[in-house]
C-alpha cells in the first residue's frame, strides 16, 4: 500500500507507484507466491495508479469531497 507524496507531479506519483509493483512482484517472485493485490493512489492519482497496476485506490475525496477543517 503507498500514496504518492502530496503535490507530486504527474512522472514522480507514476515512478513510485512503479516501484512498488516491482517490489511486489520481487517480493511474489521470491517468495513463490501469488500476490493480486496492489493498493496505491488517491483520488487525485487514480488515473496513474491503475495506469501503473493498482487493484485497490482511494477514491474518498470524489465520493465525499474535500475534508472540512
Amino acid at each position: 500500500m503507498t500514496i504518492g507524496r502530496h503535490g507530486a507531479e504527474r512522472d514522480e506519483a507514476r515512478a513510485i507507484f512503479r516501484h512498488l509493483r516491482s517490489l511486489r512482484d520481487d517480493l511474489a517472485t521470491a517468495a513463490g507466491i501469488e500476490l493480486p493485490e496492489l493498493s496505491m493512489g488517491m483520488t487525485a492519482d487514480a488515473e496513474i495508479a491503475v495506469a501503473e497496476g493498482a487493484t485497490l485506490v482511494r477514491v474518498g475525496t470524489a465520493i465525499f469531497g474535500p475534508r472540512r477543517t
